[in-house]
């Protein structure tokens, strides 16, 4: 019988025999009250940096601002930043191309792009768009935050109140640039158990306690609708609103050095498999054990 414990124990084996150097690892399964839970951890119990993981929480913000009519995705972002300069067609770029990563335009990622630009979403949107070209980018979530704030005010204050709080995340800073703005796409340092508590509203459609949080097209959005790529390894062929499809019947949240929250994504799937870790090049190869162990054992 599969359970969050069987589940458990085969990746915590996993991990001690191939040395990945995971930190924390929460198993997740059933529905609801049902859950079956189950923990375990090879390090110390402290909040980490989630990086690109927190591109999840930038579609979950857009999301609850666009169930009360505050912003449309699908509406040109010219609208809301009237005092930009916009390159050839970027005054046709949306939300969700932003958070899709198919607004076409071309800037390369910088370990210091905060610092670089005096305004990172000003350099980013003067460059030309190719079309809707996939371009990954965490640019590409700042801007669309940078439009956010716009609608919600403070973005970091919006997200605490109107998705941390009701999940019971207290305290949580969000790493900003020099202009004050939320750096977006990574900066969110969160415990283990904290990002599978976003995992299990994801996995139950925006849905905790009983409280609807956000609309359950927003957690479907991040695994549908799918802008597909070419000439890419396993798990890297297809992204839709932060989330890759892959491996195997899986879909993820990835941030950078191996912070996951891995989905099962069969029909019967309910288990939710959330990893931290520092391992950045082993990150792949534990996503794909997960994915033969869930199919295994499911």
């Amino acid at each position: 019988m599969t359970t969050a414990t069987s589940i458990l124990d085969a990746i915590v084996r996993h991990v001690d025999d191939t040395g990945f150097g995971a930190h924390g690892l929460h198993i997740r399964t059933g529905s609801g009250t049902a859950d079956d839970v189950a923990e375990h951890r090879w390090t110390p119990d402290v909040r980490e940096e989630i990086h690109s993981a927190a591109k999840g929480v930038c579609v979950l913000a857009t999301g609850i601002a666009a169930d009360e009519g505050l912003v449309d995705v699908d509406e040109p972002i010219a609208a809301s930043l009237p005092g930009f300069e916009f390159g050839d067609g970027v005054d046709r770029v949306t939300l969700r191309h932003l958070l899709t990563m198919t607004s076409g335009i071309d800037m390369p990622w910088s370990a210091t792009e905060l610092t670089d630009w005096p305004d990172l979403a000003a350099e980013f949107l003067r460059r030309p768009s190719r079309g809707r070209v996939f371009q990954y980018a965490n640019v590409s979530t700042y801007t669309a935050m940078r439009v956010l704030e716009t609608r919600v005010g403070d973005v970091g204050a919006f997200v605490s109140r109107r998705l941390f709080d009701p999940l019971g995340i207290e305290d949580v800073e969000w790493l900003r640039c020099p202009n004050g703005y939320v750096a977006a796409g990574e900066g969110l340092a969160l415990r283990t158990e904290e990002l599978a508590r976003l995992g299990r509203l994801i996995r139950d459609g925006g849905v905790v306690g009983g409280q609807r949080i956000v609309g359950a097209r927003w957690c479907d959005a991040m695994h549908s609708d799918w802008v597909e790529r070419e000439g890419t390894g396993p798990g890297y062929h297809r992204y839709a609103m932060a989330g890759w499809g892959g491996p195997g019947q899986l879909w993820r949240l990835h941030g950078a050095y191996g912070q996951m929250l891995l989905f099962d994504d069969h029909p019967d799937g309910d288990t939710v498999v959330t990893i931290t870790a520092d391992d950045h090049f082993g990150a792949d190869a534990m996503a794909s054990f997960v994915a033969e162990e869930l199919a295994r054992q499911r």
